[in-house]
């Protein structure tokens, strides 16, 4: 194993720490004890307080002694069902992400070096105790010249450097273990660790978080029941964020809500809404939406705080949810596993009889009950251990969105016991089917198609002459008899002339099918919309003998 020489000190903290823990025979197979040079007294684990501690606690227990870098590794880890035993995932989820805040000096420092100039040119007043402090930065309540009430979000003296160390570290080791160690392999351990670094140093770039701000805002612009902060982007960079303070009552807060006034259900509703939209509509959903972040602002508008975490889905992983969301809303544990594999979360090698089986053991619980009685977290709960035992492969979005849902439905059901979170998504699924079927969202990928037919036709030609020309040359070998050479020229013929003309149909079916929602359909009709429309009925009878004839002359094989 590689030491970098510079990070000698930090990988001697973080085996004694272990070592302390008792992992020392995970060192020693790492080779780590002795590379180090680690005496065999601090090799053996030390009496520790509450010693009688099971081995998932250790490890919790290590990750929040090693800082902030690896407690913010095992948070990733404890959604990470198909890489830990429910017993660690328990365990792991324990693990807190709040520490002392340094000193107003410390911070005030930082803000002067972002934004070059003094505090007091800068904010007409600022609160020098934060009202949050984590392992990554801490939150001040501040105002600015204008009067503007404003919170900033500053990142801790020189957390940068050292999670960037940590993270080397992390792969590093990830990688010894990967080639030294079975499980580590079965789970290829140094592909996750460089994708949670990734995480992580997009979640110190601050103006990540402000651009997922201003994107959610631009996404409920017409919704009146969501609120987005104002971000203030002349006083925010990479380790500074200032966005507008909003006051509002906590979502869990229910005898708050109550005295307000505001409707429960309602509310629910509202957030029902939220989390349906941003997932199944935009594909750009807030991945940490606990009742913290949300605020009930007056008129029973949500706030909505903290965008550092963020998921992702594109529209064939939102088709893909739609497809399985169906499937088991109906029970359907054959439709679920095809799902599965074609998702790609279940490998094709997979144990399919026992993995039926086990699916069937757990959603046949729910067979028969009121849909709105099916807890979310209860079946996520329930599909750990086989996550784990069939090594199902969750990609990171996914397991954001299911933290997402988890939580929106116990949001809901806190607001509203009747709460239906299937039943809210119905129309938004029927939405997004309709969606995959308009010509604007298969349109581009047909074009894209018929280009890459076009690129075909092109080049097949001037291909076949090359080949022909080695032939008559002598200069190709084929072991294979070419008994009527001309017959397979006519047929090579014959498919480019049909994949020309697939293409030209195909390409204006397109075109036509984008300008139809653009025509005037007032009677009596112009010239142009006759000729538009009397064109792409032509093309689609056209499209259609076509697809006779392909149909027809694959037929003719058998």
């Amino acid at each position: 194993m590689l030491i970098r020489p510079r990070y000698l000190r930090r990988y001697r903290e973080i085996v004694e720490i272990l070592a302390d823990y008792g992992f020392g025979a995970f060192l020693a197979q790492m080779g780590l004890s002795d590379r180090l040079n680690i005496p065999r007294r601090w090799r053996r684990r030390r009496d520790i307080p509450g010693d009688a501690m099971t081995n998932p606690r250790r490890i919790r227990r290590a990750l929040e002694d090693l800082g902030p870098t690896f407690i913010k590794f095992g948070q990733i880890l404890s959604t990470r069902s198909d890489l830990m035993p429910p017993e660690y995932l328990e365990e792991l989820s324990y693990l807190q992400d709040e520490v002392a805040p340094v000193s107003w000096d410390e911070a005030k420092q930082v803000v002067e070096t972002e934004l070059g100039a003094p505090v007091e040119e800068l904010f007409a007043q600022v609160d020098p105790v934060p009202i949050a402090s984590a392992s990554l930065a801490q939150v001040h309540v501040a105002r600015l010249i204008g009067g503007e009430e404003v919170v900033v979000k500053i990142q801790r003296p020189n957390i940068e450097k050292t999670v960037n160390l940590d993270l080397d570290i992390i792969y590093d080791l990830a990688q010894t273990a990967q080639q030294r160690i079975q499980a580590a392999s079965r789970f290829e351990v140094a592909d996750l660790a460089e994708e949670f670094a990734s995480a992580l140093r997009t979640e110190m770039d601050f103006r990540r978080e402000a651009w997922n701000a201003d994107r959610f805002r631009k996404n409920f612009a017409d919704e009146p029941h969501l609120y987005v902060p104002k971000i203030y982007w002349d006083y925010s960079t990479q380790r500074l964020l200032v966005m507008e303070r909003i006051r509002g009552i906590k979502i869990n807060d229910l005898d708050g809500l109550t005295a307000a006034g505001y409707d429960r259900k309602r509310l629910s509703a509202h957030a029902a809404n939220f989390a349906l939209k941003e997932v199944l509509i935009d594909g750009f959903f807030h991945a940490d939406p606990h009742p913290g972040n949300m605020l009930i602002l007056p008129g029973e508008v949500i706030g909505v705080l903290d965008f550092g975490t963020v998921g992702r889905l594109d529209d064939t992983d939102r088709a893909n949810l739609a497809r399985l969301f169906i499937a088991g809303v109906q029970l359907d544990i054959d439709s679920i596993v095809d799902q599965l594999q074609r998702m790609g979360v279940a490998d094709y090698r997979v144990d399919r009889i026992g993995l039926q089986r086990d699916l069937k053991r757990i959603l046949m619980r729910y067979y028969g009950l009121p849909i709105y009685e099916i807890d979310a977290q209860e079946i996520f709960k329930a599909v750990q251990p086989i996550m784990y035992e069939y090594k199902l492969f969750i990609p990171t979005d996914y397991y954001l969105l299911m933290k997402t849902v988890i939580m929106m439905q116990g949001v809901g059901l806190n607001l509203d016991p009747d709460f239906d979170i299937f039943e809210a998504a119905q129309p938004y699924i029927g939405k997004l089917f309709r969606r995959m079927w308009l010509p604007s969202s298969w349109g581009p990928e047909v074009v894209r198609l018929a280009l890459d037919w076009k690129d075909f036709a092109t080049i097949l030609p001037r291909k076949t002459s090359r080949i022909l020309d080695q032939v008559e040359r002598g200069q190709l070998t084929v072991q294979a008899e070419l008994p009527q050479l001309e017959p397979t020229i006519n047929a090579i013929d014959r498919l480019i002339n049909r994949i020309i003309f697939s293409v030209l149909v195909a390409a204006l079916l397109v075109a036509l099918s984008l300008l139809l929602p653009r025509l005037d359909y007032a009677w009596p009709w112009g010239i142009v919309t006759w000729v538009i429309v009397t064109g792409f009925f032509v093309l689609l009878f056209l499209a259609a003998r076509l697809a006779w004839s392909v149909f027809r002359s694959g037929r003719s094989k058998f």
